[in-house]
């Protein structure tokens, strides 16, 4: 599924929201923003590399961003103290910016650069063995720093004191770390402060290279949570079965997306056949529930707000089995199990109490 299939989907959204009542509206439109962001605004991580360090390139990518890879790394070659892409193989890619012991006459060229595209945060490098207020920080306002030492683990508490005290530095320093190798536990990490520090827009790709569980489960859970929010206001307005294409729609996108998080391509077929599995999509059963639906939706009132609650705990129930199969390693069993499960619990709400 490419990127303008779901540029035109969003677009058909935002069309549809315009419609709804004032009252529901701002909270769809509120509930879409992260979803543009996270998946149609979707870029690879920009990192600045700074301070000392003459570990070569590969060398570093490999460590910190390919640590169970066993593939070769490509790169786009282009000029020095540029932006230059690197593609780890079956994950994702990600662009460095490196000036690590750049001199002055590089300094007009890497700004330039920055000012191109802004760096989402930057890696201070000690080797070890350079002495460390020798090298400026020279880091636009608002990019946030990590520290790295690759030498002696005595030298953390140097890092941190000498970053956490330059004035152009100060309350943007995330971390300072120590990698020792590749499968370290600090890389690791690592890995998690990139996933939860980055912008939006980075997020996706650096989950889906990292592989960080509980980043996976952090926009798994953000995408069900907005994807049910819109299909409950959606699913409550008072135009029996025209809304159904909608939903199924933005349930098959949350279960897509939810499988790309995991790490798998993205598809839109691959999503409508695990939904099948659930006896989440069209069949009898299916049928029945959403006819039932638009029937209570001709009775004012209660009716159609029992309506958009039986579409959001359905959503909701969709979204909490694909989180099971595709990031908790859940079996297609289980994840029936936990769809049904959820789907009763949450629509036992939507039932008007005997008082």
């Amino acid at each position: 599924m490419n990127q303008s299939t779901l540029v035109q989907i969003a677009e058909r959204l935002e069309r549809l929201a315009a419609r709804l009542p004032e009252k529901i509206r701002r909270p769809v439109l509120r509930e879409l923003v992260p979803l543009k962001q996270l998946f149609l605004q979707q870029r690879r991580p920009r990192f600045l590399f700074i301070g000392s360090s003459k570990t070569p390139m590969p060398q570093i990518i490999d460590m910190l961003f390919a640590p169970e890879s066993h593939e070769g790394l490509n790169m786009t070659l282009t000029a020095v103290h540029r932006w230059t892409e690197w593609t780890i193989p079956g994950r994702g890619t990600i662009s460095i910016l490196d000036a690590r012991d750049a001199g002055n006459s590089a300094e007009a060229q890497i700004q330039e650069e920055l000012r191109r595209e802004p760096a989402d945060a930057a890696f201070f490098f000690d080797d070890g063995e350079s002495n460390l207020s020798e090298h400026s920080v020279a880091v636009p306002g608002g990019t946030k720093i990590i520290g790295l030492s690759l030498g002696s683990a005595n030298r953390l508490t140097e890092l941190e004191q000498l970053l956490d005290t330059q004035l152009r530095v100060q309350g943007r320093l995330v971390s300072v770390i120590g990698i020792g190798d590749k499968q370290s536990a600090e890389t690791r990490r690592l890995m998690s402060l990139l996933a939860a520090e980055l912008p939006n827009q980075a997020k996706i790709e650096m989950i889906r290279i990292s592989r960080d569980r509980l980043a996976q489960l952090h926009v798994a859970q953000m995408l069900t949570k907005s994807t049910t929010a819109i299909c409950a206001a959606i699913g409550a307005q008072p135009i029996p079965l025209a809304d159904m294409p909608v939903l199924t729609t933005l349930q098959v996108l949350m279960v897509s997306g939810i499988m790309y998080i995991s790490g798998r391509e993205r598809s839109l077929r691959a999503a409508t056949e695990f939904m099948a599995a659930l006896g989440a999509n069209v069949g009898v059963g299916m049928l029945l529930r959403e006819g039932t639906r638009a029937m209570l939706k001709f009775f004012p009132g209660w009716g159609n707000v029992v309506c958009g609650m039986v579409a959001g705990a359905g959503t909701y129930a969709i979204g909490r089995a694909a989180t099971a199969y595709f990031l908790e390693g859940a079996s297609l069993k289980e994840a029936k199990q936990t769809y049904l499960k959820s789907r009763r619990k949450r629509s036992r709400r939507a039932l008007p109490s005997h008082e």
